[in-house]
């Protein structure tokens, strides 16, 4: 279904790397490969700490991976408040929340199965 793209690997350092140009914090990557009936391969979850960062996360993830792989998110759900932006590319489904959003829904909580990486920043937050 999915033409040939560029590796979840490549995608993911992507995303990342779209995350830290705009100083996103609070980052992890799970992956659910090992989790029966999941929708996709990993989940990226950082903080924003406003509407306006949320979208310049959002925004910055998709400059980046469109110039790198001409890839863009199947779906982006949740930009009109910004409290909770959900980006699906497909294998890959990156969550950008507000702080206080993001302990109510506590997904790394919901998935505790899931093998957890925390990102380490190239600055401090």
């Amino acid at each position: 279904m999915q033409k040939t793209k560029a590796s979840a690997d490549e995608l993911i350092a992507l995303i990342l790397e779209g995350i830290e140009d705009v100083k996103g914090v609070d980052i992890n990557l799970l992956d659910l490969r090992e989790i029966e009936n999941t929708v996709c391969d990993y989940f990226i979850i950082c903080t924003g700490t406003s509407n306006t960062h949320v979208n310049a996360i959002v925004s910055s993830i998709q400059k980046k991976v469109s110039k790198a792989i001409h890839d863009k998110p199947w779906h982006v759900e949740g930009s009109e408040n910004a409290e909770w932006v959900l980006m699906d590319y497909v294998n890959v489904v990156v969550h950008v929340f507000q702080k206080h959003i993001r302990e109510f829904y506590d997904i790394e909580g919901l998935w505790g199965d899931a093998k957890v990486t925390m990102v380490e920043s190239s600055y401090n937050s």
